[in-house]
């Protein structure tokens, strides 16, 4: 009796005797293989050297991608030097002003010419390094130049026909214990003004000096025209002797620095002395009314000392921030607020800012300049053509205070003088238009940034 209710199939294999290891892939695998394997040292050798091989092959594609990548890229155009030019000294610094090279020298300084690189003339008078240099041309063949020795002493030379004449030494004095350092020279375009900032013992300042370069080539021309007079009379006499004696003459000329070896140029003038500001302190006023007396029209804003907050007020206000944010100035550290040694400035052009009623102005002469101190908030602006009495004033007040919500780190003027750039130290910069008196924008950089310069391009 057949009881099959279903026609006989291939039954399932049994997988329970399998081993684990050969689940997948075991069609693949070679049956003699075990029988090929490395004993344990071999093994772990072999795992090494696998290991170094795949690392190194990671390494050389990942080379290669960086090398297309790189390909890929604009590559910058290789500049080589076209000529050189031998100095006798180390040279520590140079300045380009019209066909003219000057390079500071560890003693002294030269010039060369652009066109054949020939050392033209040399000064090494005072035996003293040169560490910087700043040119200007003044036109008709003459340079004026502000040299900064080792010293901090400022050399004032004129630079004609190819001849050297020391003018002045701008911070110079008989006492060397009172010697004052220059840390920052700053020369206008076009050689009218002159800015030095100069730090003592304990203080800094800022002079002005305005360079009467008109003069300087009046009386240079004056003094050229008189020594080819005498060149001339010598050819002359020198002519007459000849004829005389021999029959023949050679004619010579006065070199240029037996020219100029008795021209005394006009020295410059000073025009301002910059002082930083000082701390807000309380108030010395005994009333409004004297506080009103001090304000000008109030169409400009001031620094802030004419106020009325008296010292016991100044005093309550700082016991209630101190408590108020102690942890973070127990984190930060308190910093007391000290006097500035270090400022930066700017020789600026007329603008609807610096200009007063009634003022004739040249459009390319500075007529003003910019000052922010370090640490400060304020940007400052002084005019240039100020009063006596104004010159003579010891704490110097500006024309013009543009306040900024942070300390300013630094500054920039554009080639046009008509924009500028603030940087603060809370990493913005703001960008003013100086004929119009407004920023145009303000830009923020990442957090935790310091911006240590500005420039426009």
């Amino acid at each position: 009796l057949n009881t099959r209710t279903h026609p006989p199939g291939i039954p399932p294999p049994s997988e329970k005797d399998w081993p684990k290891e050969d689940e997948e892939n075991f069609f693949l695998l070679d049956p003699d293989g075990k029988l090929d394997e490395l004993p344990q040292p071999l093994r772990m050798i072999d795992k090494l050297v696998m290991q170094a091989f795949e690392s190194a092959m990671e390494i050389i594609e990942r080379r290669e991608m960086l090398r297309k990548a790189q390909k890929l890229k604009v590559q910058p155009q290789k500049c080589f030097p076209t000529a050189e030019f031998q100095v006798t000294e180390t040279a520590n610094c140079l300045a380009v002003s019209g066909k003219y090279i000057f390079v500071g020298l560890s003693v002294g300084l030269t010039a060369f010419k652009m066109c054949d690189l020939k050392d033209v003339c040399a000064w090494d008078a005072a035996k003293t390094e040169i560490c910087a240099i700043h040119a200007s041309d003044l036109g008709n063949e003459c340079h004026v130049l502000l040299a900064v020795d080792e010293m901090g002493l400022v050399w004032l030379f004129c630079f004609y026909k190819e001849s050297f004449l020391l003018i002045k030494i701008l911070n110079e004095v008989d006492d060397i214990s009172q010697r004052n350092t220059c840390v920052e020279v700053v020369l206008s375009r076009g050689g009218d003004y002159a800015g030095i900032l100069l730090q003592g013992n304990t203080k800094a300042w800022l002079e002005i000096y305005q360079l009467p370069k008109d003069s300087w080539l009046t009386e240079i021309e004056k003094n050229a025209g008189a020594a080819e007079e005498l060149a001339c009379s010598e050819r002359r006499s020198s002519y007459s002797s000849e004829v005389q004696n021999m029959g023949t003459f050679l004619l010579q000329e006065l070199p240029v620095s037996a020219i100029q070896a008795d021209v005394k140029l006009v020295p410059p003038v000073l025009l301002l002395t910059v002082r930083p500001p000082k701390p807000i302190t309380g108030t010395s006023f005994k009333g409004p009314l004297d506080a009103l007396k001090e304000v000008d029209d109030g169409s400009v804003l001031g620094l802030g000392y004419n106020h009325l907050i008296k010292d016991s007020q100044w005093e309550l206000q700082d016991e209630i921030f101190r408590s108020t944010y102690q942890e973070y100035l127990e984190a930060e550290g308190v910093i007391e607020e000290e006097i500035p040694r270090y400022a930066t400035f700017h020789f600026l052009l007329p603008s609807q800012i610096l200009l007063e009623p009634e003022m004739q102005v040249q459009p390319d002469i500075p007529v003003g300049i910019g000052v922010h101190w370090d640490g400060n908030h304020n940007f400052c602006f002084y005019l240039l053509n100020r009063s006596l009495k104004e010159k003579e004033d010891s704490d110097l007040k500006p024309d013009v205070v543009w306040p900024c919500a942070a300390p300013i780190a630094c500054s920039a003027v554009s080639s046009c003088s008509r924009y500028l750039a603030l940087a603060g130290e809370d990493a913005t910069i703001t960008i003013w238009d100086k004929h119009l008196g407004y920023p145009l924008s303000v830009t923020a950089i990442l957090e935790e940034r310091f911006i240590r310069s500005i420039h426009f391009l």
